[in-house]
């Protein structure tokens, strides 16, 4: 994936381009390079790439031809991902258009448009030959495509980030461009200035907003959710192209907005909503092998690493090594099938809707410094009574059950005190704070707990391949030493979580 930042910048037609070499700093005289670039956009009829500003084309010419989609990274920036161009020019890379389901809901892709640039490209570098900036003159020429045919011609001006510039020198060369007549570019995209006619309005949220005022309960509870779908969104694509920590960041982000819709479900009605909670609790168990096979793969070859030789037996690291690739392999089968089925394209749709329209109750207008502790005090009771509940259940698998719901019930509080906290203030972060260190304790003892059989499993294989089995028993044993250190550390993290000055707020 490459990074890309730029500026575009237009000028009348008749003015000529500011001098090349005092904006970048080149000695006067250095030749452009030559450019002609014709690329084709696709999108679906009624442009859902376009309106989530996201970009496939496949173009010839210039040193980066070949299929490209670009996604939006910020001000100014845009991620890029290139394929070699292929034979068929109608039809777009699979790669390339299972990275845009997430976008387009699974429509169908066709050509929307034609660029013709020709281009004229400077390049300022360091003195030891590394791209500090670019900037390019661009003669362009479109047209739609489609039923209808309309063209348009315009030029302008381009400045983009080397890899080794800093974004301090885009600034620069801009209020030079700025002082010589040019201005920033009305269209973020060329294709943007091309499709400007054909462009839907864009919508708002304007039935949302109109039933939560600002600094409402309702609002509060709806910017939570619409932070979450976005980094549900975010990551798709990073799912879909194996980066670390992905599948992670997706499952902890479909947690909170569960969380937060049954937490907060008399300010987000939470019947209307309970079809949508049902359907995130499914995203998370279809990413839930891939996301335990990344921590036991990490839990166990960082144990195995700092064993003495001596209690290292076999071929343990290898037969660790193919048994977590082979689980990875099964958890990211299930993650891709889950995020290509028809399922997780109606559970957006599902959350679009939500942040549009959200069925609010008559509590969505209080204050919410008021309304959300008196709606996270429900999960604070609920807490409490998993914890009871762990604390006089019978030590062995029955309390290890108990301390799993006990942990389910303070990650629901944890994400509870989350959307609480901006308006809260001070005592809803001392809260959030216990709360972490209590749930880290409980997630402790419970991956020791899932740790377990899966060694035991490994031990099992290695016997019935006639391997020593004696390494295994060891990493089991220290798995079960970790889960009675955490579960002697929570009575105490529990009592400073339950420490008067901590939970004030919440007992109302």
């Amino acid at each position: 994936m490459i990074r890309e930042t730029e500026r575009k910048y237009e000028t009348n037609d008749a003015e000529p381009l500011p001098d090349p070499g005092k904006l970048l700093g080149l000695r006067a005289g250095s030749p452009p390079q030559e450019q002609q670039l014709e690329a084709v956009y696709f999108d679906t009829p009624d442009l859902r790439l376009l309106r989530a500003r996201v970009t496939l084309r496949r173009r010839e010419g210039g040193h980066d031809e070949g299929w490209h989609v670009k996604l939006p990274a910020g001000n100014d920036s845009r991620n890029e991902i290139q394929l070699p161009l292929t034979r068929d020019h109608r039809t777009p890379p699979p790669e390339l258009v299972s990275l845009t389901r997430l976008t387009t809901r699974g429509g169908e892709l066709a050509p929307v448009a034609q660029l013709n640039t020709h281009r004229r490209r400077w390049v300022l570098t360091d003195p030891r030959g590394r791209a500090l900036a670019e900037l390019v003159e661009d003669e362009v020429s479109g047209h739609t495509m489609g039923s209808e045919t309309r063209a348009t011609s315009w030029r302008e001006i381009e400045v983009e980030l080397g890899e080794y510039g800093e974004p301090e020198l885009l600034d620069r060369i801009e209020k030079k461009l700025l002082k010589a007549g040019a201005r920033r570019s009305a269209s973020s995209s060329k294709l943007r200035r091309v499709l400007a006619e054909e462009l839907p309005a864009e919508r708002g949220m304007a039935t949302a907003v109109a039933n939560a005022p600002a600094g409402s309960a309702g609002a509060a509870v709806l910017d939570y959710l619409r932070a979450q779908a976005d980094t549900i969104r975010a990551n798709d694509l990073q799912v879909r192209r194996d980066v670390p920590d992905s599948v992670h960041q997706m499952r902890v982000a479909a947690r909170r907005m569960r969380s937060a819709l049954q937490a907060y479900g008399k300010v987000i009605d939470r019947e209307a909503t309970r079809v949508l909670t049902g359907e995130l609790k499914w995203l998370g168990a279809e990413l839930s092998l891939a996301r335990d096979t990344e921590v036991i793969a990490e839990r166990l070859d960082e144990t195995l690493a700092a064993l003495p030789d001596e209690l290292v037996l076999g071929p343990v690291a290898a037969q660790l090594t193919r048994s977590m690739q082979r689980r990875r392999a099964e958890g990211r089968e299930a993650a891709l099938a889950a995020l290509d089925s028809e399922r997780y394209l109606n559970l957006h749709d599902s959350i679009d809707q939500l942040l549009l329209a959200a069925p609010y109750t008559a509590r969505a207008r209080r204050p919410a410094h008021r309304e959300l502790p008196a709606q996270a005090r429900r999960s604070w009771r609920r807490t409490t009574k998993r914890m009871d509940a762990a604390r006089d259940a019978p030590v062995g698998a029955e309390r290890d059950a108990a301390l799993h719901e006990a942990r389910k019930a303070a990650k629901r509080l944890r994400y509870a005190v989350e959307v609480a906290e901006p308006h809260v203030g001070k005592p809803a972060k001392r809260t959030r704070r216990r709360l972490k260190e209590l749930h880290s304790l409980l997630g402790a003892h419970q991956d020791a707990v899932v740790a377990r059989p899966v060694i035991r499993a490994l031990a099992v294989q290695a016997h019935l391949e006639g391997g020593n089995g004696f390494t295994y028993g060891v990493l089991h044993g220290l798995e079960s030493s970790r889960a009675d250190e955490a579960e002697r550390g929570i009575p105490a993290a529990w009592y400073r979580m339950t420490r008067r000055k901590t939970v004030k707020w919440l007992d109302g």
